[in-house]
Protein backbone atom coordinates (compact mmCIF):
# COMPACT_ATOMS: atom_id res chain seq x y z
CA UNK A 1 0.00 0.00 0.00
CA UNK A 2 3.40 2.25 0.05
CA UNK A 3 2.73 3.52 -3.73
CA UNK A 4 -0.97 4.23 -2.93
CA UNK A 5 -1.70 8.27 -3.43
CA UNK A 6 -4.25 8.17 -0.46
CA UNK A 7 -1.44 7.42 2.34
CA UNK A 8 0.68 9.92 1.02
CA UNK A 9 -1.74 12.38 1.19
CA UNK A 10 -3.11 11.44 4.70
CA UNK A 11 -6.28 10.35 3.18
CA UNK A 12 -7.84 6.91 4.26
CA UNK A 13 -7.72 3.99 1.78
CA UNK A 14 -11.15 3.43 1.72
CA UNK A 15 -12.89 0.24 -0.11
CA UNK A 16 -15.97 0.70 -1.21
CA UNK A 17 -18.78 -1.68 -0.92
CA UNK A 18 -21.66 0.97 -0.94
CA UNK A 19 -21.41 1.31 -4.46
CA UNK A 20 -21.08 4.12 -7.44
CA UNK A 21 -21.62 6.87 -4.47
CA UNK A 22 -20.29 10.10 -5.54
CA UNK A 23 -19.23 10.66 -2.02
CA UNK A 24 -16.93 8.10 -2.41
CA UNK A 25 -15.46 9.20 -6.05
CA UNK A 26 -18.44 7.11 -7.74
CA UNK A 27 -16.25 4.32 -9.44
CA UNK A 28 -12.82 3.04 -10.71
CA UNK A 29 -11.71 5.08 -13.89
CA UNK A 30 -11.19 2.43 -16.62
CA UNK A 31 -7.99 2.89 -18.19
CA UNK A 32 -9.64 3.98 -21.82
CA UNK A 33 -10.67 6.77 -19.88
CA UNK A 34 -7.82 7.57 -18.47
CA UNK A 35 -5.30 7.21 -21.41
CA UNK A 36 -7.73 9.47 -23.03
CA UNK A 37 -7.68 12.30 -21.08
CA UNK A 38 -3.87 12.55 -20.42
CA UNK A 39 -4.16 12.47 -24.33
CA UNK A 40 -6.37 15.64 -24.56
CA UNK A 41 -5.27 17.32 -21.19
CA UNK A 42 -1.98 18.96 -22.99
CA UNK A 43 -3.63 20.13 -25.88
CA UNK A 44 -6.08 22.92 -27.11
CA UNK A 45 -9.37 22.11 -28.51
CA UNK A 46 -12.47 24.29 -29.73
CA UNK A 47 -14.61 22.89 -27.02
CA UNK A 48 -18.01 22.93 -29.03
CA UNK A 49 -16.50 21.15 -31.61
CA UNK A 50 -15.48 18.14 -29.06
CA UNK A 51 -18.77 18.43 -28.09
CA UNK A 52 -19.72 17.44 -31.26
CA UNK A 53 -18.01 14.34 -31.50
CA UNK A 54 -19.10 13.31 -28.14
CA UNK A 55 -22.48 13.71 -29.43
CA UNK A 56 -22.43 11.55 -32.08
CA UNK A 57 -20.45 8.81 -29.96
CA UNK A 58 -23.53 9.46 -27.20
CA UNK A 59 -26.40 9.11 -30.02
CA UNK A 60 -24.92 5.90 -31.10
CA UNK A 61 -24.81 3.78 -27.74
CA UNK A 62 -28.31 5.58 -26.22
CA UNK A 63 -30.29 5.54 -29.86
CA UNK A 64 -30.68 9.63 -29.36
CA UNK A 65 -30.56 12.01 -32.03
CA UNK A 66 -27.79 13.69 -30.06
CA UNK A 67 -26.40 14.21 -26.87
CA UNK A 68 -23.19 16.14 -24.83
CA UNK A 69 -21.59 16.06 -21.76
CA UNK A 70 -21.71 18.34 -18.26
CA UNK A 71 -20.78 18.54 -15.04
CA UNK A 72 -22.95 15.94 -13.51
CA UNK A 73 -26.00 14.15 -13.98
CA UNK A 74 -27.39 16.63 -11.49
CA UNK A 75 -27.04 19.48 -13.88
CA UNK A 76 -28.01 17.80 -16.67
CA UNK A 77 -31.23 17.96 -14.69
CA UNK A 78 -30.92 21.70 -14.85
CA UNK A 79 -30.07 22.07 -18.05
CA UNK A 80 -32.78 19.51 -19.84
CA UNK A 81 -35.60 21.50 -17.46
CA UNK A 82 -34.07 24.89 -18.71
CA UNK A 83 -34.23 24.37 -21.92
CA UNK A 84 -37.64 23.01 -21.95
CA UNK A 85 -38.66 26.50 -20.42
CA UNK A 86 -36.15 28.44 -22.15
CA UNK A 87 -36.70 27.24 -25.78
CA UNK A 88 -33.38 28.75 -28.01
CA UNK A 89 -34.31 32.10 -26.67
CA UNK A 90 -30.42 33.36 -25.64
CA UNK A 91 -32.39 36.37 -23.29
CA UNK A 92 -34.64 34.35 -21.93
CA UNK A 93 -31.75 31.74 -20.94
CA UNK A 94 -29.20 34.65 -19.40
CA UNK A 95 -32.18 35.31 -17.18
CA UNK A 96 -32.99 32.55 -15.83
CA UNK A 97 -33.08 31.51 -12.77
CA UNK A 98 -36.08 34.58 -13.72
CA UNK A 99 -38.59 33.39 -16.30
CA UNK A 100 -40.37 35.63 -18.70
CA UNK A 101 -41.66 32.49 -20.66
CA UNK A 102 -44.84 31.24 -19.99
CA UNK A 103 -44.49 27.47 -19.51
CA UNK A 104 -42.11 27.25 -16.05
CA UNK A 105 -43.98 24.85 -14.20
CA UNK A 106 -42.38 20.79 -13.76
CA UNK A 107 -44.73 17.61 -12.96
CA UNK A 108 -43.14 15.27 -10.27
CA UNK A 109 -44.26 12.12 -8.79
CA UNK A 110 -43.82 12.75 -4.95
CA UNK A 111 -42.66 9.78 -4.00
CA UNK A 112 -39.48 10.57 -6.61
CA UNK A 113 -38.77 13.75 -4.44
CA UNK A 114 -35.79 11.94 -3.11
CA UNK A 115 -31.90 13.34 -2.38
CA UNK A 116 -29.03 11.78 -4.12
CA UNK A 117 -26.83 14.23 -2.30
CA UNK A 118 -28.92 17.61 -2.76
CA UNK A 119 -33.10 17.10 -3.69
CA UNK A 120 -34.11 16.22 -7.08
CA UNK A 121 -36.39 19.65 -6.87
CA UNK A 122 -33.36 21.78 -6.23
CA UNK A 123 -32.43 21.10 -9.30
CA UNK A 124 -35.41 21.86 -10.92
CA UNK A 125 -35.70 24.96 -9.35
CA UNK A 126 -31.99 26.18 -9.97
CA UNK A 127 -33.15 26.12 -13.44
CA UNK A 128 -36.29 28.17 -12.87
CA UNK A 129 -38.76 25.68 -13.12
CA UNK A 130 -41.46 25.32 -10.58
CA UNK A 131 -42.08 22.01 -8.91
CA UNK A 132 -45.85 20.70 -9.09
CA UNK A 133 -45.50 17.23 -7.21
CA UNK A 134 -48.27 14.89 -8.28
CA UNK A 135 -49.83 11.81 -5.99
CA UNK A 136 -48.84 10.98 -2.77
CA UNK A 137 -45.58 9.40 -1.37
CA UNK A 138 -46.87 5.78 -2.27
CA UNK A 139 -49.61 6.40 -5.12
CA UNK A 140 -49.39 7.95 -8.16
CA UNK A 141 -52.67 7.28 -10.29
CA UNK A 142 -53.18 8.80 -14.04
CA UNK A 143 -56.09 11.39 -12.64
CA UNK A 144 -53.10 13.36 -10.62
CA UNK A 145 -51.16 14.02 -13.77
CA UNK A 146 -53.72 14.47 -16.10
CA UNK A 147 -55.41 17.22 -14.15
CA UNK A 148 -51.75 18.26 -13.29
CA UNK A 149 -50.65 19.28 -17.18
CA UNK A 150 -52.05 22.83 -17.65
CA UNK A 151 -50.65 25.38 -20.30
CA UNK A 152 -48.06 26.25 -17.84
CA UNK A 153 -46.60 22.81 -17.76
CA UNK A 154 -42.70 23.02 -19.57
CA UNK A 155 -41.73 19.36 -18.68
CA UNK A 156 -42.17 16.22 -16.34
CA UNK A 157 -39.27 14.81 -15.07
CA UNK A 158 -39.20 10.96 -13.75
CA UNK A 159 -36.08 9.76 -11.40
CA UNK A 160 -34.72 6.28 -11.64
CA UNK A 161 -33.28 5.38 -8.44
CA UNK A 162 -33.08 3.05 -5.61
CA UNK A 163 -34.14 6.05 -3.55
CA UNK A 164 -37.69 6.24 -4.63
CA UNK A 165 -40.56 4.51 -4.26
CA UNK A 166 -40.66 1.56 -5.99
CA UNK A 167 -44.46 0.69 -5.94
CA UNK A 168 -47.71 2.27 -6.42
CA UNK A 169 -46.22 5.12 -9.23
CA UNK A 170 -46.90 5.81 -12.54
CA UNK A 171 -44.06 3.30 -14.53
CA UNK A 172 -42.33 5.27 -16.98
CA UNK A 173 -44.42 4.32 -20.08
CA UNK A 174 -47.46 5.62 -18.62
CA UNK A 175 -46.12 8.92 -17.43
CA UNK A 176 -44.68 8.97 -21.08
CA UNK A 177 -47.81 8.07 -22.51
CA UNK A 178 -50.16 11.03 -20.36
CA UNK A 179 -47.26 13.68 -20.68
CA UNK A 180 -47.13 13.00 -24.58
CA UNK A 181 -51.47 12.93 -24.38
CA UNK A 182 -50.76 16.54 -23.92
CA UNK A 183 -47.44 17.45 -25.59
CA UNK A 184 -45.20 17.69 -22.68
CA UNK A 185 -42.24 16.58 -22.82
CA UNK A 186 -40.21 14.31 -20.61
CA UNK A 187 -37.20 14.14 -18.86
CA UNK A 188 -35.88 11.14 -17.12
CA UNK A 189 -32.90 11.36 -14.66
CA UNK A 190 -31.25 7.59 -14.64
CA UNK A 191 -27.99 8.46 -13.42
CA UNK A 192 -26.80 5.27 -11.94
CA UNK A 193 -28.31 3.21 -14.96
CA UNK A 194 -26.88 0.30 -16.97
CA UNK A 195 -29.39 0.52 -19.58
CA UNK A 196 -28.48 3.06 -22.21
CA UNK A 197 -31.01 2.79 -24.66
CA UNK A 198 -34.06 1.45 -22.58
CA UNK A 199 -35.48 5.11 -21.39
CA UNK A 200 -35.02 6.64 -24.89
CA UNK A 201 -36.90 3.51 -26.32
CA UNK A 202 -39.95 3.73 -24.22
CA UNK A 203 -40.63 7.39 -25.04
CA UNK A 204 -38.44 10.01 -23.18
CA UNK A 205 -37.35 13.18 -24.83
CA UNK A 206 -34.07 13.37 -22.66
CA UNK A 207 -32.15 10.76 -20.90
CA UNK A 208 -29.80 11.72 -18.43
CA UNK A 209 -26.64 9.31 -17.00
CA UNK A 210 -23.45 9.90 -14.78
CA UNK A 211 -20.46 9.25 -16.83
CA UNK A 212 -18.56 8.77 -13.29
CA UNK A 213 -20.78 5.37 -12.31
CA UNK A 214 -21.41 2.44 -14.49
CA UNK A 215 -19.28 3.97 -17.20
CA UNK A 216 -16.37 4.28 -15.06
CA UNK A 217 -15.48 7.96 -17.00
CA UNK A 218 -14.60 11.08 -14.86
CA UNK A 219 -16.97 12.72 -13.53
CA UNK A 220 -19.73 14.27 -15.74
CA UNK A 221 -23.10 13.99 -16.55
CA UNK A 222 -24.59 12.49 -20.11
CA UNK A 223 -27.82 14.15 -21.53
CA UNK A 224 -29.33 12.22 -24.49
CA UNK A 225 -32.30 12.51 -26.47
CA UNK A 226 -34.14 14.49 -29.25
CA UNK A 227 -32.18 16.85 -31.05
CA UNK A 228 -33.98 20.25 -30.72
CA UNK A 229 -34.72 19.17 -27.13
CA UNK A 230 -30.53 18.47 -26.55
CA UNK A 231 -29.36 21.81 -28.47
CA UNK A 232 -31.76 23.79 -26.05
CA UNK A 233 -30.26 22.11 -22.98
CA UNK A 234 -26.79 22.78 -24.56
CA UNK A 235 -27.77 26.64 -25.43
CA UNK A 236 -27.89 26.97 -21.44
CA UNK A 237 -23.83 26.73 -21.12
CA UNK A 238 -24.16 30.93 -21.94
CA UNK A 239 -26.22 30.93 -18.86
CA UNK A 240 -26.43 28.51 -15.52
CA UNK A 241 -24.75 26.08 -17.23
CA UNK A 242 -21.68 28.00 -17.25
CA UNK A 243 -20.99 26.84 -13.51
CA UNK A 244 -21.54 23.23 -14.61
CA UNK A 245 -18.94 23.18 -17.48
CA UNK A 246 -16.79 20.40 -18.16
CA UNK A 247 -13.29 20.37 -19.65
CA UNK A 248 -11.60 18.55 -22.81
CA UNK A 249 -10.63 16.01 -20.65
CA UNK A 250 -13.62 15.56 -19.54
CA UNK A 251 -15.63 15.39 -22.59
CA UNK A 252 -12.99 12.94 -24.16
CA UNK A 253 -12.61 10.43 -21.17
CA UNK A 254 -16.51 10.27 -21.47
CA UNK A 255 -16.53 9.54 -25.06
CA UNK A 256 -13.40 6.69 -24.19
CA UNK A 257 -15.90 5.51 -21.19
CA UNK A 258 -18.94 4.49 -23.70
CA UNK A 259 -16.80 2.90 -26.09
CA UNK A 260 -14.78 0.33 -24.09
CA UNK A 261 -18.44 0.23 -22.43
CA UNK A 262 -19.59 -1.36 -25.71
CA UNK A 263 -16.09 -3.83 -25.62
CA UNK A 264 -16.56 -4.59 -21.90
CA UNK A 265 -17.16 -7.90 -20.98
CA UNK A 266 -20.26 -7.78 -18.52
CA UNK A 267 -20.52 -11.75 -18.29
CA UNK A 268 -16.89 -11.98 -16.94
CA UNK A 269 -17.68 -8.87 -14.68
CA UNK A 270 -21.26 -10.62 -13.13
CA UNK A 271 -19.23 -13.80 -12.41
CA UNK A 272 -16.41 -12.21 -10.29
CA UNK A 273 -18.65 -10.22 -8.52
CA UNK A 274 -20.88 -13.43 -7.88
CA UNK A 275 -17.79 -15.26 -6.84
CA UNK A 276 -17.20 -12.30 -4.23
CA UNK A 277 -20.86 -12.59 -2.83
CA UNK A 278 -20.49 -15.69 -2.33
CA UNK A 279 -17.55 -15.33 0.05
CA UNK A 280 -19.17 -13.06 1.67
CA UNK A 281 -22.06 -15.69 2.24
CA UNK A 282 -20.19 -17.96 3.15
CA UNK A 283 -18.60 -15.73 5.80
CA UNK A 284 -21.60 -15.31 7.84
CA UNK A 285 -23.30 -18.33 7.41
CA UNK A 286 -23.79 -19.66 10.73
CA UNK A 287 -23.22 -16.33 12.74
CA UNK A 288 -25.76 -15.74 15.54
CA UNK A 289 -28.45 -13.12 14.39
CA UNK A 290 -26.80 -13.06 11.08
CA UNK A 291 -28.45 -13.49 7.77
CA UNK A 292 -27.34 -12.79 4.44
CA UNK A 293 -29.11 -12.39 1.43
CA UNK A 294 -28.43 -11.95 -2.06
CA UNK A 295 -31.02 -9.86 -3.99
CA UNK A 296 -31.26 -8.24 -7.34
CA UNK A 297 -30.61 -4.54 -8.35
CA UNK A 298 -34.21 -3.12 -7.44
CA UNK A 299 -34.01 -0.54 -10.49
CA UNK A 300 -33.09 -3.97 -12.69
CA UNK A 301 -29.62 -3.48 -13.66
CA UNK A 302 -27.76 -6.13 -14.23
CA UNK A 303 -26.40 -7.42 -10.44
CA UNK A 304 -26.73 -8.36 -7.14
CA UNK A 305 -25.97 -6.86 -4.01
CA UNK A 306 -25.74 -9.06 -0.36
CA UNK A 307 -28.56 -7.95 2.34
CA UNK A 308 -26.91 -8.23 5.49
CA UNK A 309 -29.81 -8.57 8.48
CA UNK A 310 -28.24 -7.47 11.98
CA UNK A 311 -30.58 -9.30 14.95
CA UNK A 312 -29.29 -7.23 17.64
CA UNK A 313 -29.75 -9.16 20.30
CA UNK A 314 -28.53 -12.36 19.09
CA UNK A 315 -25.26 -10.71 17.05
CA UNK A 316 -24.37 -8.14 19.99
CA UNK A 317 -24.80 -5.52 17.61
CA UNK A 318 -27.19 -3.38 15.74
CA UNK A 319 -26.74 -2.53 12.27
CA UNK A 320 -25.80 0.67 12.31
CA UNK A 321 -23.15 -0.04 15.02
CA UNK A 322 -21.44 -2.67 13.07
CA UNK A 323 -21.37 -0.32 10.13
CA UNK A 324 -20.03 2.56 12.22
CA UNK A 325 -16.66 -0.22 13.31
CA UNK A 326 -16.56 -1.54 9.54
CA UNK A 327 -15.62 2.12 8.54
CA UNK A 328 -13.71 3.18 11.71
CA UNK A 329 -10.87 0.53 11.00
CA UNK A 330 -7.92 1.07 9.37
CA UNK A 331 -8.74 0.51 6.38
CA UNK A 332 -12.08 1.54 5.99
CA UNK A 333 -14.97 -0.10 4.80
CA UNK A 334 -17.77 1.74 3.78
CA UNK A 335 -21.11 -0.15 3.13
CA UNK A 336 -24.57 0.79 1.86
CA UNK A 337 -26.29 1.67 4.76
CA UNK A 338 -29.10 4.52 3.60
CA UNK A 339 -31.78 1.75 5.30
CA UNK A 340 -29.78 0.53 8.06
CA UNK A 341 -32.67 1.90 10.98
CA UNK A 342 -34.26 -1.34 9.04
CA UNK A 343 -31.69 -3.07 10.72
CA UNK A 344 -29.66 -3.88 7.77
CA UNK A 345 -27.13 -2.68 5.26
CA UNK A 346 -26.04 -3.80 1.94
CA UNK A 347 -22.26 -5.00 0.22
CA UNK A 348 -22.08 -4.05 -3.18
CA UNK A 349 -19.57 -5.81 -4.66
CA UNK A 350 -19.26 -4.11 -8.17
CA UNK A 351 -16.06 -1.09 -6.95
CA UNK A 352 -13.59 -3.36 -5.53
CA UNK A 353 -10.26 -4.19 -6.57
CA UNK A 354 -8.63 -7.62 -6.83
CA UNK A 355 -8.32 -9.35 -3.21
CA UNK A 356 -10.10 -6.48 -1.40
CA UNK A 357 -13.34 -9.00 -1.59
CA UNK A 358 -11.06 -11.05 1.35
CA UNK A 359 -10.70 -8.00 3.01
CA UNK A 360 -14.12 -7.15 3.58
CA UNK A 361 -14.90 -10.92 4.66
CA UNK A 362 -12.05 -10.76 7.27
CA UNK A 363 -13.28 -7.83 8.53
CA UNK A 364 -17.04 -9.16 8.69
CA UNK A 365 -15.73 -11.97 10.93
CA UNK A 366 -13.34 -10.04 13.08
CA UNK A 367 -15.42 -7.31 14.29
CA UNK A 368 -18.74 -10.02 14.17
CA UNK A 369 -16.52 -11.95 16.51
CA UNK A 370 -15.65 -9.25 18.72
CA UNK A 371 -19.36 -8.28 19.04
CA UNK A 372 -20.09 -11.95 20.32
CA UNK A 373 -17.34 -11.46 22.99
CA UNK A 374 -19.53 -8.61 24.33
CA UNK A 375 -21.30 -8.88 27.81
CA UNK A 376 -24.26 -6.04 26.21
CA UNK A 377 -24.97 -5.94 23.44
CA UNK A 378 -23.30 -2.55 21.38
CA UNK A 379 -26.48 -0.54 20.65
CA UNK A 380 -25.97 2.95 19.83
CA UNK A 381 -29.07 4.96 20.04
CA UNK A 382 -30.30 5.68 16.61
CA UNK A 383 -31.69 8.71 17.34
CA UNK A 384 -27.73 9.70 18.15
CA UNK A 385 -26.67 8.39 14.65
CA UNK A 386 -29.49 10.70 13.18
CA UNK A 387 -28.30 13.72 15.04
CA UNK A 388 -25.24 13.55 14.57
CA UNK A 389 -25.36 12.67 10.42
CA UNK A 390 -23.63 15.79 9.15
CA UNK A 391 -20.98 16.67 12.16
CA UNK A 392 -18.38 15.65 9.29
CA UNK A 393 -19.71 18.29 6.83
CA UNK A 394 -19.89 21.07 8.69
CA UNK A 395 -16.67 20.80 10.62
CA UNK A 396 -15.36 21.41 6.85
CA UNK A 397 -12.86 22.82 6.42
CA UNK A 398 -10.43 21.83 9.64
Amino acid sequence: MSDDIRTKMGLRPVINVSGTMTSLGASIVVPEAIEAMAAILPQFVEINDLQRKASAVIARLTGGEAGFVTASCSAGISLAVAGTITGPDLLAIERLPETSTPKNEVLVQMGHMVSYGAPVDQSIRLAGGKVVMIGQATSTHRYHMENAITDRTAAAVYVVSHHVVDYGLLNLKEFVEIAHAKGVPVIVDAASEYDLRLFLEQGADIALYSGHKFLGGPTSGIVAGKKELVRNAFLQNMGIGRGMKVGKESIFGVMAALEAWEKRDHVDIRERETGYLNLWKETLSDRPGITALIEPDPTNNPLDRMRVIVSPQEAHITAWDLAARLRSGPTPIIVRDHEVEHHYFYLDPCNLHPGQERIVAARLAEELDKARASNEVIATPFEDLSRHRFDGALRWPD
